[in-house]
C-alpha cells in the first residue's frame, strides 16, 4: 500500500509556500502527497487565492491537490477587524469537509497529517480519525518557545501584556524581549475574544504528535535546546500537557529562478558592482506599506548614503486597508516621492512598483544589503543569500523576529524608529553607511555567511535538517498510527 502524508497548508502565501518545499522532500522520500486546499478566498480576496493559485500551477506535478467544498457563507477574512477571528472560525467550519477528505482514503494509507500551524483546529479532526497529526510551523524556533510559554507566564489577575508594554519579558530559549514585541492579539484585554483565541490556538500546538520548524538547528541552538528540556514548561502551568518532538528541517525556501523570464530590475543589477546595492522590500502581502512621509523619509536618506540601492514600493494604505492587495497597490512614485528624487538617483538607483523577485535580487552578485520587514521567509531567503540585513519589523511576528536577528543570529540590525511610527532620513542614511561601509558591517556579513555555509549543508547528506526529517519519518513509521485503530 503507498504511504500517503495529507498536508493541509495556511491561506496565507507566506504559509502556503514553504509547505509547497515541504512537499518536494516528502516526494523525494518516496511517499504519495495530498494537499488539501480552502479556495474561500476565491471570493473574499481573490489577490490571494490567485497567488496561491501560481504556487499550486508551478508545484511538482506528483502533488495531488484536493479542493474542499465551498462551505456556505464563509467568514469574512479580508479586512484587518475580521482577518484574525475570522480566519480561525473560517478554519473550524472547514472541518467537516476536512474530515469527509479524510474518510474518503483507504484506512491505514495515510501515515500522517500535518497541519499549518494557524490552522491547528484541524487537530480535532485528526484526533477524532486516530490519524497521527503534526504542526508545520512557518517561523523559527525562539518564535516557537516563545509562543508555547506564553499561555502560561502570565498568571489570572497579573497585569496584561499590554498593561506591561515596554517591561522587559524573560523566556526560556530566547533573548529577554519587550512586551510590546508580542504579537497584537496578545496586546488585546487578556478577557476579549481575540486574546482568548490567540492563547487557545497558542496551546493548541501541544496537543500534536510532533511539530516540524522551518529553521536549522545550528542557527537556533538555544531555541531548541529549551524546547528539548523536559523541564521546558514550568510546573503547574500547562505541563500536564507533554512537549511533543520538535522537528528543525529548514531552509525550506525558494531557489533562485535563473535568467528565464529575466525581470528588469535583474538586468540592472547586472551592471552594477559586487556588494554595491542595498535592496528594500517589505513583504509580499503589503500590509507593511509605508505612509506618504515615511517614503520621503526612506528616499532622502538613501539620496544622502551615496549607495546604490533597489527600492520596493507600494501605495501608502491610508485609512483603507484592502490596498495592500491588488492594483490598489500601485504607487505614483512622482507625487509620492520627494521632487527630482528619481532624476538625480537615475543610474544609482531603481524603484520598482509592487513587487521584485526577492530571491533573485537577494543572490545577485551586486546585492550587499537587504532592508526587510522581518517576515521569517525574507530572513531564511536573506540568510540563504549570505546577505547582512537591516531589521524594519511592521507585523505578526516581526518585533520578535528582529530581536532574534540582532541579538541572537547576529544577521541585522535594527532601522530604529519603527516603534514611533517613522524611521528618520537620518537613520536610513546612518544603518546604510553602517552596514555597507564600516567593520560591522563586515562583521555582519561574516556572520551572515557562516549561517549560510551552515545553511548549504542542512539538507545534504549528514545535514541536521536531512537527518531531523528523517527522524520525523521514522516516527511517522512507528507512530500511532502503526498499531492503533483508525476510526473510520
Amino acid at each position: 500500500m503507498e504511504k500517503t502524508v495529507v498536508l493541509y497548508p495556511g491561506l496565507p502565501v507566506s504559509h502556503f509556500r514553504p509547505m509547497m518545499q515541504l512537499a518536494d522532500a516528502l516526494l523525494e522520500a518516496g511517499y504519495t502527497v495530498v494537499v488539501a486546499v480552502i479556495d474561500a478566498t476565491k471570493e473574499q480576496n481573490p489577490d490571494m487565492a490567485a497567488a496561491v493559485g501560481r504556487i499550486i500551477a508551478s508545484s511538482n506535478p506528483a502533488v495531488t491537490f484536493h479542493t474542499l467544498p465551498r462551505i456556505p457563507d464563509p467568514p469574512t477574512i479580508t479586512n484587518d477587524v475580521n482577518l484574525f477571528l475570522g480566519y480561525f472560525e473560517l478554519i473550524r467550519r472547514y472541518n467537516k469537509p476536512f474530515d469527509e477528505l479524510l474518510r474518503t482514503m483507504p484506512p491505514r494509507s495515510i501515515h500522517a497529517v500535518i497541519v499549518d500551524s494557524v490552522s491547528n483546529a484541524a487537530l480535532d479532526v485528526t484526533r477524532e480519525l486516530g490519524i497521527p497529526a503534526y504542526i508545520f510551523f512557518t517561523t523559527n524556533a525562539s518564535v516557537l518557545a516563545v509562543y508555547l510559554q506564553v499561555p502560561s507566564i502570565r498568571a489570572e489577575g497579573e497585569p496584561s501584556f499590554k498593561e506591561l508594554e515596554d517591561d522587559t519579558l524573560s523566556f526560556h530559549g530566547a533573548p529577554p524581549m519587550p512586551a510590546s514585541h508580542l504579537l497584537e492579539q496578545l496586546l488585546e484585554d487578556p478577557n476579549s475574544e481575540k486574546y482568548k483565541e490567540m492563547v487557545s490556538s497558542l496551546s493548541n500546538n501541544m496537543e500534536a504528535d510532533g511539530i516540524l520548524v522551518n529553521t536549522l538547528a545550528s542557527l537556533e541552538a538555544r531555541a531548541l535546546g529549551a524546547l528539548t528540556d523536559p523541564q521546558f514548561l514550568p510546573a503547574g502551568t500547562g505541563s500536564e500537557l507533554t512537549m511533543p518532538p520538535v522537528y528543525c528541517v529548514g531552509p525550506l525556501v525558494q531557489g533562485a529562478a535563473g535568467t528565464e523570464g529575466k525581470h528588469e530590475c535583474l538586468t540592472w543589477l547586472d551592471e552594477q558592482p559586487e556588494r554595491s546595492v542595498v535592496f528594500l522590500c517589505f513583504g509580499s502581502i503589503g500590509m507593511g506599506n509605508h505612509s506618504e512621509a515615511q517614503l520621503k523619509e526612506i528616499a532622502v536618506g538613501l539620496e544622502r548614503s551615496g549607495h546604490r540601492f533597489l527600492w520596493v514600493v507600494r501605495a501608502p494604505l491610508g485609512d483603507n486597508p484592502e490596498k495592500a492587495f491588488g492594483t490598489d497597490a500601485n504607487p505614483d512614485l512622482h507625487g509620492l516621492l520627494p521632487d527630482g528624487f528619481l532624476e538625480r538617483t537615475s543610474g544609482r538607483g531603481i524603484v520598482v512598483k509592487i513587487w521584485a523577485p526577492q530571491v533573485d535580487v537577494l543572490h545577485h552578485r551586486a546585492t550587499g544589503a537587504f532592508v526587510t520587514h522581518c517576515g521569517w521567509n525574507s530572513v531564511l531567503e536573506g540568510i540563504t543569500a549570505g546577505v547582512p540585513m537591516l531589521c524594519w519589523p511592521q507585523y505578526a511576528e516581526q518585533k520578535m523576529n528582529k530581536v532574534f536577528m540582532v541579538e541572537e543570529y547576529g544577521v541585522g540590525v535594527e532601522m530604529v524608529g519603527w516603534q514611533q511610527g517613522l524611521v528618520t532620513a537620518e537613520e536610513v542614511e546612518a544603518k546604510v553607511r553602517l552596514v555597507m561601509e564600516s567593520e560591522k558591517g563586515e562583521q555582519l556579513r561574516a556572520q551572515v555567511m557562516a549561517h549560510k555555509e551552515a545553511a548549504d549543508m542542512a539538507w545534504k547528506d549528514g545535514g541536521s535538517s536531512r537527518a531531523a526529517f528523517g527522524k520525523f519519518l521514522a516516527d511517522v513509521h512507528a507512530g500511532p498510527g502503526a498499531s492503533t485503530p483508525l476510526n473510520y
